[in-house]
Formats: C-alpha cells, sequence, structure tokens
C-alpha cells in the first residue's frame, strides 16, 4: 500500500478561507445595499412624503382664500351680504396667510432633492405678489374705492390663486412621480439582492458539496488505508502466531520425543543395573535414586511438553485437552475450577483449537495472578450456530485494569479475530470478571471438514 502524500487540511483550509471571504463580501454587499435603500427611503420617499402634505395644506388654503373671494365678489347688494364691506374680510385672510405661510416654510424644509430652485423661487414669489396685490385691494377698499378694488380681486387675483393651485398641483403630481420611481428602485434593488442571495447561496452550497466530496474521498482514502493496514495486521499477527505454534509445536515435540526418549532410556538403564548389584549395597540405593531423579525429569519434560503444545490437541481434540488441562491448572495454582459443557458437540479444527485452548490458558493464567480467587467455572457451550467458552470466577476483576493493557490480552483478541469471533470482558453484578468468546461454527469446522474430505 502507497500512503497518498497529500494531507486534506490545506485543501480545507483553502476552501475555509474562500467561504469566510464570501460571507464577508456578501455581508458588506447586502449592508451597502440596505444602506442605499434607507438613505433612499429617508432623503426621498419619506420627505416626499411630507412634503406633499404640506403642499396639501397650501392647496386647502389656496383652496379657501379662492372661495372666500368667490364670496366677496358675490355677495348681492340688496342682500345682507351688502352691509359687510371688503375691508371685513381682512381678519379672515390674515390668518389664512399665516397658516399658508407657516405651511410654505414647512414645505421649504421638506422639498425634496429633485425640486429646482426655479420652481421654489417661484412658488416664494407667487405668494409674495398674490399677499400684496390683496392688501393693494383692502387699501383700495379702506379708501373708500370698493369697485376698483373688486375690480382687481376679479381681474387679478382670482386667475393668480389658480395658477398658485395648478402650480402646486403639478408639484404634487411630480412628487408621486418621485415616490413611483423611488419605488421602481427600491423593488429593483430588492430584485438585485434577492438574485444575488440565489448567487450567493448557489455558490456557498457549491463550496458545501465539493467540501464534502473532498472529505468523503479522503476519508475514504483514509479509511482505506486503515483497512489495508488492519488487514496487514491482521495477516501479520496470523503468521507471528502461526510461527509461534509452530516453534512451540517443534518444541514440545522434541521434548517429548527426544529428551523423554533419552531419559526413558536413562531410567531403564538404572534399573538394570539396580537389577545387577548386590541386594542392600550402597551402589543399589544410589541407582534407585538416580532412576527417581531420571523419573522426575521424564514428568517435567512431558508436562513441559504439554505445556508448550498439548500433543492431545492433535489426539484426542479440543475436549478431551480441556478436561486434562484443568486439573493441571487445579494442582498447579490451588484455584478450584468448575467445568461444564452443554449442547451437542460438533468437530473442531485442529487450528482452531490450538487457539481456543490458548485463549482458556491465558484467562485461567490471569484469573491466578491477579483475580485473587478460589474459585472459577469453566463453560463450554456448543449451540447450534456457533462455540462459546467462559471463563468466570468472583475476585476482584482484572478487566478494568488489564483489558487494555498486556500483552497477553493483545494476543487474545487476536487469536478471537482470526477465528472470526468476538471476545468480551463484563463485570457480573456480585464482582468479579466473565471472559466470554464466541466463535461462529462454520469458522471452527471449516478445517476439520477439509481434512475429513
Amino acid at each position: 500500500m502507497q500512503p497518498s502524500g497529500r494531507s486534506p487540511t490545506t485543501p480545507l483550509y483553502i476552501g475555509l478561507v474562500i467561504t469566510l471571504l464570501a460571507v464577508v463580501g456578501y455581508s458588506w454587499y447586502v449592508t451597502g445595499r440596505i444602506a442605499s435603500l434607507r438613505e433612499l427611503q429617508t432623503n426621498l420617499i419619506d420627505r416626499n412624503r411630507k412634503d406633499s402634505l404640506q403642499l396639501l395644506r397650501i392647496q386647502n388654503e389656496l383652496n379657501s382664500i379662492g372661495i372666500s373671494m368667490r364670496d366677496m365678489l358675490d355677495a348681492d347688494p340688496k342682500s345682507s351680504h351688502q352691509a359687510y364691506p371688503l375691508t371685513a374680510w381682512r381678519p379672515q385672510f390674515a390668518r389664512m396667510r399665516v397658516d399658508l405661510e407657516d405651511a410654505f416654510q414647512r414645505e421649504r424644509r421638506f422639498s425634496p432633492a429633485g425640486r429646482t430652485s426655479g420652481q421654489q423661487q417661484y412658488l416664494q414669489s407667487s405668494l409674495i405678489q398674490f399677499w400684496a396685490a390683496l392688501d393693494d385691494v383692502f387699501s383700495l377698499a379702506q379708501n373708500g374705492k370698493e369697485s376698483a378694488a373688486r375690480e382687481q380681486v376679479r381681474s387679478s387675483l382670482q386667475s393668480q390663486v389658480a395658477a398658485l393651485s395648478n402650480f402646486v398641483a403639478r408639484l404634487l403630481v411630480q412628487n408621486n412621480e418621485s415616490e413611483e420611481h423611488a419605488a421602481a428602485q427600491v423593488t429593483e434593488i430588492y430584485d438585485h439582492v434577492q438574485r444575488q442571495a440565489y448567487v450567493f447561496l448557489i455558490g456557498t452550497l457549491v463550496a458545501i458539496v465539493l467540501t464534502s466530496l473532498y472529505l468523503i474521498r479522503s476519508n475514504r482514502l483514509f479509511f482505506n488505508q486503515l483497512a489495508a493496514l488492519s488487514a496487514q495486521r491482521s495477516e501479520l499477527a496470523q503468521t507471528l502466531i502461526s510461527a509461534q505454534e509452530s516453534t512451540l509445536r517443534y518444541i514440545s515435540r522434541e521434548l517429548h520425543d527426544e529428551f523423554g526418549q533419552i531419559l526413558t532410556a536413562m531410567g531403564a538403564m538404572l534399573g538394570r543395573a539396580r537389577n545387577l548389584s548386590p541386594e542392600n549395597s550402597q551402589l543399589r540405593a544410589d541407582l534407585m535414586e538416580v532412576r527417581e531423579i531420571a523419573q522426575s525429569a521424564l514428568d517435567k519434560v512431558r508436562s513441559l511438553s504439554q505445556a508448550l503444545h498439548p500433543v492431545m490437541l492433535d489426539e484426542a481434540g479440543l475436549e478431551q485437552t480441556i478436561e486434562w488441562y484443568l486439573p493441571t491448572v487445579e494442582r498447579q495454582t490451588g484455584v478450584g475450577i468448575s467445568y461444564e459443557k452443554s449442547g451437542t458437540p460438533f468437530p473442531v479444527s485442529s487450528n482452531s483449537a490450538v487457539h481456543i485452548y490458548r485463549l482458556l490458558q491465558e484467562a485461567l493464567n490471569n484469573l491466578s495472578r491477579h483475580s485473587g480467587a478460589k474459585k472459577a467455572w469453566v463453560r463450554l457451550h456448543f449451540a447450534a450456530d456457533e462455540l462459546e467458552l467462559e471463563i468466570e470466577d468472583r475476585g476482584v476483576g482484572f478487566a478494568a485494569q488489564q483489558a487494555k493493557r498486556g500483552l497477553g490480552l493483545v494476543a487474545m483478541r487476536e487469536r478471537a479475530e482470526l477465528l472470526a469471533g468476538s471476545l468480551t470482558f463484563e463485570t457480573p453484578a456480585g464482582g468479579g470478571t466473565i471472559v466470554r468468546l464466541r466463535i461462529p461454527k462454520e469458522s471452527v469446522i471449516r478445517e476439520a471438514q477439509e481434512m475429513h474430505a
């Protein structure tokens, strides 16, 4: 397996920076557009509306002035209005003048930016001329020239009021057109922002999709590397364990065959020499003692040979080997072991039997060294689809301290994986530890079936 050589960190940082820049740029753009909207609304729309209200007020005042002048001219000399000369209307026009000038001053403050100075000066000069002409009318009426005053109202003032009213109406129309134009600008800005939002959203989604695809690809390569490394590790572990078992099997056979035969021959020769020596002689006693030492050495060699690789696994199988091994452990450790076997037995391959035996051996060694228990239970269960081996004790437990440490437990897990099984460490409610090995039936009988075939 070749390493990828490239880390995904740099491209991911670049993608993050690009995304942040896009977000900042879009935020700046949206902020600018919102500011322009606020300025447009403040400087044009709001001012247009306030100016239009004052123009309406001016128009209403002009209409009131026009109605008042009509009433002044329409008074019948025979009617009751004849009792009121033109000068009697002066206070009413004074009040309307105050209101009109107030409206005009307010309108000047709110006049929109699109209003020309000529229009504003025309409105101001027209009002000044109108009030000057009205003052002349009241002066004529006060000097007894009421007919001339009425003629001046009829010929001049009414046309001036009409002209002012028309001019104010045009200003209102201009304000309305400005508001419509501003509304169109606002709509255009909203549409542009909406389009930009869609573009930004699509760009962001594309960036997210590309980043996600890159992450998926990087993770896939990473997990492929992990899977390859795991496969290599498993293959290496299997090779090492196989080499270990092969070495132990070779040493066990050498001890059993070579040294065992040598010690057996020594014992036989010592027995013959003892028979040839005189009764009650010191030589006979010494030969007897040497023969006992040789027999003791032979027993130890055979015991060591069985510990390295029980010959019973190849000759008698897993079940009888466990039945032989557990009493041996009881004698060596002083731990009482209860053995239970259940289910319908099925053939177990020699390779699988070796791994199961080593797991049992390591579990009992850990139990005797770490748990402090004086009693243990070993259960072998042949289920319909799996083989289960369980080792339980009521000691202090070793799973919490040893399950994550120790080469022995690592080897146990490796052997369980080689058998395609699972190895778990549990703590029952009453304390202690339960080591449970589960192996699929097909994994332990495949080799046995092949051997029989």
